[in-house]
């Protein structure tokens, strides 16, 4: 029977596998571009729903509000109770809808602001809050101008701000919308919801409603057009270090936050006519050293990427070859000496002059960044790395943020 004296903490044991790499110096550079771009007169969210995009929501969190973001916006309550369990203070949005009085009762709880998108939803509110309920609870509302997806119409928003209003319990803090078309080249689309956007503030300013807030630029708006900046801007992909769209690459200097690795576990010779992988959709036409990769579709890389991707292995691309599958991949390294197992190859990420973005996976997959970087499952640990600044941040006390919204 094998014994050990000492079991290795099963977060290193991980990492031998594959891992995500997150680099919070590159977010606060981030950060601080997209806060220089809007200048002091306008906010900056930064939008972390879906765990951050895959980065991790509470590290990103800290490290944003640190470089300068004002407040944080997710997609659902859970989302901001993590946040707010986690001791973050800030004001934290919620862009999702929510129809339930138990999801009412936790955002009072936790302090958190929903966004309202009918009257309907905010008689839920209303209900729930209850006559009982002291103070008023902060709400932002949501106004379709052109996204077809959540909001109210935008010819009838005068009567819906008017609405809320006289609700005792609710307290309008902005009125926003969203950008459909922010990332195309042609702004046909985006300036007609800017001037639907703008038609619906004149008329709320002509009923004497005086609104906290206003905003609609996401990333790509942020990047496009000042005029679309208002109080605030909800950052999300540009947060990462990527760019909405190839045309606005130039505007700031992103830097990508996150990086994918993995092992190579296992390298082999194969000879000419020997196929690799289900289906044998890769054959080899000549002697080959092949390596097996620790990472596959259960991960978060496609398995539409077969036969099309690369990686990089000591500073050198290699192809990867033959169907990847659920845990492994495999990738020709015939042209790189001295390889072993254990040796680490960067998916997506920096290995000397290379690099390998989201987006180059994207464009091969008919799909978009976000998707990408919210694909890798959790079964990958983050492994964050902070800049200097941040080590004191990183304690309890690091998460009392003043309220300057």
């Amino acid at each position: 029977m094998l014994s050990w004296d000492k079991t290795p903490a099963l977060a290193t044991i991980r990492q031998c596998r594959a891992w995500v790499e997150i680099d919070l110096e590159a977010l606060q550079h981030n950060v601080r571009q997209l806060t220089q771009h809007i200048g002091a007169k306008t906010t900056l969210m930064a939008v972390v729903k879906a765990d951050a995009y895959g980065h991790g929501a509470i590290a990103i969190a800290d490290a944003a509000l640190a470089a300068g973001a004002r407040w944080l916006g997710v997609a659902t309550v859970p989302e901001g109770v993590e946040l707010r369990e986690a001791g973050i203070t800030a004001p934290i949005m919620i862009m999702g809808a929510i129809n339930s009085p138990e999801e009412v009762a936790a955002i009072a709880r936790w302090r958190l602001q929903p966004t309202l998108v009918s009257p309907k939803q905010a008689l839920v509110f209303s209900e729930a809050l209850g006559q009982g309920s002291t103070g008023t609870l902060p709400v932002h509302l949501k106004i379709d101008t052109g996204m077809s997806r959540l909001g109210f119409p935008w010819q009838q928003a005068t009567e819906f701000v008017q609405f809320v209003q006289r609700l005792p319990q609710l307290n309008i803090h902005s009125v926003y919308s969203h950008l459909a078309t922010a990332d195309d080249p042609d702004p046909t689309v985006m300036c007609q919801q800017h001037q639907r956007y703008e038609a619906v503030l004149a008329q709320v300013a002509a009923q004497n409603i005086t609104l906290p807030k206003r905003h609609l630029a996401n990333s790509a708006a942020t990047l496009t057009d000042p005029a679309l900046h208002y109080d605030m801007v909800r950052a999300g992909l540009a947060l990462y270090g990527l760019y909405p769209a190839a045309h606005l690459s130039s505007k700031l200097a992103l830097r990508p936050v996150l990086q994918v690795k993995a092992r190579i576990t296992h390298i082999k010779e194969i000879q000419p006519g020997t196929g690799v992988s289900y289906g044998h959709t890769f054959v080899a036409e000549r002697p080959m050293q092949i390596a097996v990769v620790g990472i596959g579709y259960a991960d978060g890389v496609p398995r539409a990427l077969s036969n099309r991707m690369e990686v990089l292995v000591q500073g050198q691309h290699a192809p990867q070859i033959g169907n990847i599958t659920m845990d492994q991949l495999m990738i020709d390294v015939t042209h790189i000496p001295h390889l072993q197992e254990g040796s680490v190859v960067t998916l997506l990420g920096q290995d000397g002059e290379h690099h390998i973005g989201a987006d180059h996976w994207a464009m091969l997959t008919n799909t978009i960044s976000w998707e990408i970087l919210c694909g890798f499952k959790h079964r990958l640990p983050r492994i964050t790395t902070a800049p200097s600044s941040m080590s004191s941040l990183l304690s309890s006390e690091s998460r009392e943020w003043r309220d300057r919204a």
